[in-house]
């Protein structure tokens, strides 16, 4: 796990989404906010990238590109967006290797049993350095906060 903090180089990210690849190199000089869900259609990974949606204009109107991340494939990804008419990038990292990258495969535990997941975290990046980061992400409210965040950059 690389140690990612505010103010550090973001970690280099190549992602495949439905629309293409989507690069860290994309975003010279502008700002992304790259956020990691466990996994497409669950309940609470449909209402974030919701939020994130129906903030997707305000965003936009910053200079902002919302990328969701997780370990699912393109293909669940294209049907995860279509069925809830999704407005961001859902970039696909089936290899976990983004994920690791940015330290949000953690060990989580349900019912007294260990196991390795996505943990719910997102990374507000601006010109290659992280801005901002939240763990352990509570969805309500959150994709405000982190709009928020990047118009006060």
């Amino acid at each position: 796990m690389t140690d990612v903090f505010e103010g550090a180089a973001a970690p280099d990210f190549n992602l495949e989404t439905p629309d293409g690849p989507v690069r860290l190199a994309d975003f010279a000089g502008k700002t992304v906010v790259l956020y990691f869900y466990p996994k497409d259609d669950t309940s609470g990974c449909t209402k974030e990238a919701q939020d994130f949606t129906a903030l997707a204009p305000e965003f936009a109107k910053a200079g902002v590109t919302v990328v969701g991340v997780s370990k699912d494939s393109v293909a669940s990804h294209k049907k995860f967006a279509a069925k809830y008419d999704l407005g961001v990038k859902l970039g696909s990292d089936p290899e976990g290797a983004v994920i690791e990258a940015y330290g949000s495969w953690v060990e989580k535990s349900l019912y007294g049993r260990k196991y390795m997941g996505i943990d719910r975290s997102t990374f507000l990046i601006r010109d290659g350095k992280v801005a901002k980061i939240w763990r352990k992400v509570r969805v309500p409210n959150h994709a405000q906060q982190v709009l928020d965040a990047a118009k006060a950059l």
